[in-house]
């Protein structure tokens, strides 16, 4: 069963499949439980509130697509506990994204700053396109609304997430002899005793 057709599972059979192999599954399992969430927690709520683009990922008919979508500050609106929705503007007429919506609903989002610290958040839900005429018109520049129920909320591994405005790599890149920084996460107390076999950073 893939993880869309059930969105009470994160992982599906090919997720498993690697966790055994190279000994993650306790920590899959352990971050899951810990880090994913089913509604949005302030922190959430404010990111997406401040956010000017994210990336989306759709998929159908064996076309995948992952399309950058910006707009002013704001234009991602949260409008329940796990529901938000974007107005969609002018294009360039292949609706790749909305077309694969029509197919597939599954869709995955990225909200990420690229400053090397902030929150980054990672959603997956049910996406519909709403054609309400009077909603439409209450926002400046929309063709029609994209609302997404969403099934599974949690954190991007700020890992090798470069500084832009600073210039500035991240930290956490392999170094020429192959070690690298260790995050923050792999010495939480819920992790550090769980790492896999050969994790460079294993206690």
């Amino acid at each position: 069963m893939r993880s869309g057709d059930d969105p009470s599972r994160l992982f599906h059979a090919g997720n498993r499949a690697l966790q055994d192999r190279h000994d993650g599954r306790r920590v899959a399992d352990r971050l899951e439980a810990r880090r994913r969430v089913s509604a949005f927690e302030p922190q959430h709520v404010a990111l997406i509130g401040a956010a000017p683009f994210f990336f989306l990922a759709t998929a159908a008919g064996g076309a995948v697509d992952c399309s950058f979508k910006g707009g002013p500050p704001g234009f991602v609106r949260v409008t329940g506990p796990a529901e938000l929705e974007w107005p969609d503007y002018d294009g360039n007429s292949m609706y790749l994204s909305l077309g694969n919506i029509l197919e597939s609903p599954s869709i995955g989002m990225l909200f990420i700053a690229f400053d090397g610290k902030s929150l980054r958040l990672r959603l997956r839900g049910q996406a519909s396109l709403v054609e309400d005429p009077a909603r439409i018109a209450a926002i400046p520049g929309a063709r029609r609304l994209v609302r997404v129920a969403v099934t599974d909320i949690f954190p991007n591994c700020p890992r090798y997430i470069p500084d832009l405005a600073g210039g500035a790599p991240s930290a956490y890149l392999p170094r020429p002899d192959g070690s690298s920084q260790a995050p923050e996460w792999k010495g939480r107390d819920y992790i550090r005793d769980i790492l896999p076999k050969d994790d460079p950073h294993r206690p």
